[in-house]
């Protein structure tokens, strides 16, 4: 059969598997008289713009703009549908109402039964990013052995036969927890499709690779809060309140070897705010492989206090490949801080409780290896002044203006909330509170600072850009160049950032080129690609940040040869839910884990003159309503803790200097217009120095140039012309273009391109054509935003009327 297409636009989800009443008799038999060893692999892939269907009854509910018509059809019939399911066989369904696309097909089943009626030993592979339901090996006994095979990309897959044949040892740990039934998860009742009942003077008519949509503001409710993942399995069942075994398959850090280990903790030495310690590892087995070294933390908890998981990672390494009987210590250190939690109710600051912690080597989140105990005698406030050593500045709470007004998930009294907080939401509508304040395209307005003075503009200092190459964000020659910029340079280094920054003359600045992400580059105009490397979940998986730092070596080394210095990656959200479409771009359920190799990413890609966009920031963890206007809601707690870790991680152990912002809220503040999120959290405290783009900047009734340069929002990711660029000419508005290109300008001209001086400044060929192009596009576009924002505004006075 063909491949089957997933696109944002259309989706056939189809899975191509023969009926197992096909298999001819003789094929069996020839195959067994090969060999009484079979491998069975079964695949699944997701994508952008949609998430995995959780019913696969209604393939279409979970796309990027809303639910869309779903068809699910017979072998050899078509249908108009956006999205798809044919069956393999017209004799039975391959699956039933509720039975989801992470979970084997009738028809798949049907092969795996067949091929264990058959072999005496079964190999299965799964293949594919997403966590899937892998229940269904267990029951026979003729499998033999399970291996995780995610996206590899275009080489990593020859290592699949000598893993087989024992020539490689694997050495990998799962990203994921491995559920048994996705239904029970914390997240399953609410994620994806919910659409407010009471929005509709915000709704908005736009279109979409040609479609005409109608769209209108969601939402979805992080009701788990910081038990995401492991926290939550392996916290509940320290609480008594699962049945551990019945409800993981496998752990969180979860893999096997060819051989055996032994981990052993050295003594904990707690000095100058860090907590250090050996650990000596030793191959016990009869074959050569290495291992992974986790580390995890069980901090003291107050039934009723603040939140806490029971089982947390703190660091991580992997050992080189030891022969049998061979030892290695490892050195492990951390922050003292990093053991604090996030108290938003009370402190508002990290906080370090008095009391013991348990510091343990594990297997996985699951199995204890070794532990030791280190006592805090007394309780650690991270506030004012006595902040963490790695911030910048004072860290408190950024987020009252968007407390969710629903109950989270807690601990207390062993989890006594849990049905009644993760149920679906009891309403649909929005409260007026966060009503009044909710802002698109249809009310925003642009406020200004009479006070505020004009900058200066298109003075003659006589500095070219390259002067600035390694100077300080804060060097005095900033200030002469910013004034050498006029306000149609500031405007076309700001609005049309898509896909690389404009040529300034006035600096003598050369248009520059990023690239598309996070395995491979590509650059859309001229189709010229790099290769492909392995998907996040793949770096993920080997536990070793050496190799992840060499992969964002390899993509530096590729982008100088296709003239390129930016990349738009690495990815780093969560995965909330196996279901999330982008899966495999992002690591890991777990914040330590995707904020470590992604760092290691930026750093390697950074040594060679690369600047890594760190996206996206932040809450963007599924596809569905992404750009809708999907409000995201999350306390305090759980946003710094789960979902901005990685990126903090990035910002300060990396050295990040672009991010790329996300599509959805913040609440009812678009990612790219919250200033408390990119100028409280991601510049003052963290100290991040460079630049931020939106995501791809398509209007869609909410994405305003104006307001996102004002809340710290440097570059809209956009090639035509709308409601990215700027139309305000005031001071505060020209202010915060200065800004803008400040940060813009400092990351750009710390790149490869400027390390010998001026670089070229000659157009490339391929904009030659592309400028055309941009014209003829920028044309239709605008008309579209301007009729979409007339309607709506129509729309909105209508509802006020009454």
């Amino acid at each position: 059969a063909d491949r089957p297409v997933l696109s944002p636009m259309a989706q056939d989800w189809t899975l191509p598997e023969p009926p197992a009443s096909t298999y001819p008799d003789e094929l069996i038999a020839g195959a067994r008289e090969f060999s009484d060893t079979a491998v069975v692999v079964i695949s699944r892939s997701g994508g952008e713009g949609f998430d995995l269907p959780s019913d696969m009854t209604r393939p279409g509910e979970n796309l990027q703009f809303g639910p869309g018509e779903s068809a699910i059809i017979g072998p050899g019939e078509t249908s108009a549908a956006g999205a798809v399911y044919r069956n393999n066989s017209a004799d039975y369904n391959d699956f039933e109402a509720g039975g989801s696309y992470l979970q084997p097909s009738r028809s798949e089943r049907d092969m795996l039964n067949l091929v264990t009626a058959n072999f005496d030993n079964v190999i299965v592979i799964y293949n594919g990013p997403n966590a899937f339901n892998m229940s269904f090996v267990e029951q026979p006994e003729q499998v033999r052995a399970v291996l995780w095979a995610p996206p590899a990309g275009q080489t990593g897959f020859t290592a699949l036969g000598e893993i087989l044949t024992g020539a490689v040892n694997p050495s990998g740990r799962t990203t994921d927890t491995f559920i048994r039934d996705f239904t029970q998860a914390p997240w399953a009742n609410n994620f994806g499709q919910f659409k407010f009942d009471n929005m509709d003077e915000f709704a908005v008519d736009t279109t979409f690779a040609g479609q005409a949509l109608h769209v209108q503001p969601s939402f979805v409710n992080y009701v788990e809060g910081i038990y995401v993942g492991y926290k939550y399995y392996e916290t509940a069942d320290d609480e008594g309140a699962i049945d551990y075994g019945a409800v993981v398959q496998y752990p969180f850090g979860y893999g096997l070897s060819y051989t055996t280990f032994q981990q052993e903790m050295g003594p904990i030495s707690r000095a100058d705010g860090q907590i250090t310690f050996d650990v000596t590892v030793t191959n016990t087995g009869q074959v050569a492989g290495k291992d992974v070294v986790e580390v995890y933390v069980n901090p003291p908890y107050t039934n009723g206090g603040i939140e806490k998981a029971s089982v947390n990672l703190v660091d991580f390494a992997k050992t080189e490949e030891l022969a049998a009987g061979q030892s290695q210590t490892v050195t492990v250190s951390f922050s003292e801080d990093d053991l604090a939690s996030y108290d938003a109710r009370n402190a508002r600051a990290y906080t370090l409780e008095a009391g013991n912690y348990v510091i343990s080597v594990n297997a996985n989140s699951h199995a204890v290896l070794d532990e030791q105990n280190l006592t805090v005698d007394q309780t650690i406030v991270y506030s004012g002044e006595n902040h963490r050593a790695s911030d910048a500045t004072e860290v408190t709470n950024q987020f009252d203006y968007i407390t969710p007004d629903f109950e989270t998930l807690s601990r207390a009294d062993g989890f006594a909330n849990r049905d009644r907080v993760t149920a679906a939401p009891s309403t649909m509508s929005l409260s007026e509170h966060y009503k009044s304040t909710f802002i698109n395209a249809s009310n925003y307005v642009n406020v200004n600072d009479e006070a505020d003075q004009m900058p200066t503009t298109g003075a003659r200092n006589g500095i070219d850009l390259h002067q600035l190459y390694g100077k300080s964000y804060d060097d005095p020659m900033w200030n002469d160049l910013l004034d050498q910029l006029s306000w149609d340079e500031m405007n076309e280094l700001i609005a049309f950032a898509g896909y690389g920054n404009a040529d300034v003359a006035s600096i003598n600045k050369p248009r520059q080129s990023d690239a598309d992400g996070p395995s491979t580059l590509n650059n859309n105009f001229t189709g010229v690609g790099s290769i492909g490397l392995p998907s996040g979940v793949s770096v993920a998986n080997t536990f070793s940040k050496d190799l992840a730092r060499q992969f964002g070596e390899a993509i530096g080394d590729m982008a100088q040869e296709m003239n390129i210095t930016g990349w738009y990656a690495p990815a780093m959200n969560i995965h909330r839910t196996p279901f999330a479409g982008r899966n495999f771009e992002y690591f890991s359920e777990d914040a330590v884990l995707s904020g470590t190799m992604a760092a290691e990413q930026v750093v390697g890609a950074r040594s060679k003159g690369v600047y890594p966009f760190i996206k996206h920031l932040s809450l963007n963890d599924q596809e569905t309503n992404r750009v809708a206007m999907l409000t995201t809601w999350a306390d305090e707690q759980t946003m710094r803790e789960v979902y901005l870790k990685p990126f903090e991680i990035a910002v300060k152990d990396g050295g990040a200097t672009a991010v790329m912002a996300s599509f959805n809220y913040v609440g009812n503040l678009y990612s790219s217009a919250s200033e408390p999120l990119l100028r409280n959290v991601l510049r003052d405290e963290w100290g991040f120095r460079g630049f931020v783009l939106t995501d791809y900047f398509g209007g869609f009734g909410y994405q305003i140039g104006d307001q996102a340069i004002r809340a710290g929002n440097d570059a809209m990711l956009a090639t035509v012309q709308g409601t990215n660029v700027i139309t305000d000419h005031s001071a505060t508005s020209v202010i915060a273009m200065r800004e803008a290109s400040h940060n813009i300008l400092y990351t750009t001209v710390n790149s490869w391109l400027y390390e010998d001086g001026q670089p070229d400044i000659a157009t490339p060929a391929w904009l030659y054509v592309y400028y055309p192009v941009v014209v003829v596009l920028a044309l239709g576009l605008v008309g579209l935003e301007i009729l979409a924002i007339r309607r709506f505004r129509a729309r909105r006075q209508e509802v006020a009327a009454g």
